[in-house]
């Protein structure tokens, strides 16, 4: 399936002969997750996708951005009378989003919560769920937004497939989106090159013999590429404000639940 929120060919004029330039699926998704809380599931909908990158990992900022403002336009006008009826019984504020995403750098998000309260915080840490909802609400309350983009965290809170910044490695070409102040998407420009992957995995204590046919996939050829793994029913929990993501499933599967 083809993701073309704007046509590849706008960013390389070679178009593609035999390859797809940007990919998407919706598939159920099944994980064997102890997560106790109240915005996991076990089972739940995958919206993915996947896209070359030729110049810069902002490419798929530029569709994220596009993409959740089309999806929040598109709920917005076309699903008014059941968000409105949800709303009586479940009542949340509407979901406030700019018509350009806001997008901040780790560094940034570090320095308004240190201004915010949290002069301590450790500024090459990966934020816990606290914090991020303390973010969440900084943010809302200075650019009156509850839909805001995270890029550029630390390159060792991020997998060792994740692309260092080529400025400075400390850093990596990596991107939370957050609703509300909590995650929905945590993505990164991955590494293509066999090598690279090989030396990343080595450093981070990963046998690379365990992972011989991952890294051997890339020694044939792979354009630079990024994308993101969405869960529909907490971007539904969250662009509805309710406060449990089982409420957004017909038949929520979770550590303890499995019928009916």
């Amino acid at each position: 399936m083809f993701l073309d929120l704007e046509p590849s060919e706008k960013k390389n004029p070679k178009s593609h002969q035999g390859d797809f330039g940007r990919v998407f699926e919706v598939t159920p998704v099944f994980r064997a997750e102890k997560s106790f809380t109240h915005r996991h599931l076990t089972e739940f909908t995958g919206l993915d996708f996947e896209m070359c990158i030729y110049e810069h990992y902002d490419e798929v900022l530029e569709v994220l951005d596009r993409l959740f403002v089309s999806l929040f336009d598109g709920l917005n006008e076309r699903c008014g009378d059941e968000i409105a009826i949800i709303g009586k019984q479940f009542p949340a504020p509407p979901l406030r989003y700019l018509r350009k995403t806001l997008i901040l750098t780790f560094e940034e998000g570090i320095k308004m919560l240190k201004e915010g309260g949290f002069p301590d915080i450790d500024p090459m840490a990966d934020l816990n769920t606290e914090v991020e909802r303390a973010l969440g609400k900084l943010v809302a309350d200075r650019y009156h937004t509850d839909f805001f983009i995270l890029k550029r965290y630390p390159a060792a809170v991020r997998p060792f497939y994740t692309m260092p910044d080529p400025v400075d490695p400390r850093y990596s070409n990596s991107y939370d989106v957050f609703i509300r102040g909590e995650e929905i998407i945590s993505g990164a420009q991955r590494v293509h090159c066999a090598e690279m992957l090989r030396r990343q995995a080595e450093r981070c204590g990963i046998v690379v013999e365990s992972i011989r046919d991952y890294i051997n996939s890339f020694k044939w050829g792979s354009f630079p590429h990024g994308g993101a793994g969405v869960g529909l029913e907490r971007v539904v929990m969250l662009f509805l404000g309710l406060d449990n993501i089982r409420k957004t499933s017909l038949f929520p599967r979770d550590p303890k639940r499995l019928t009916p």
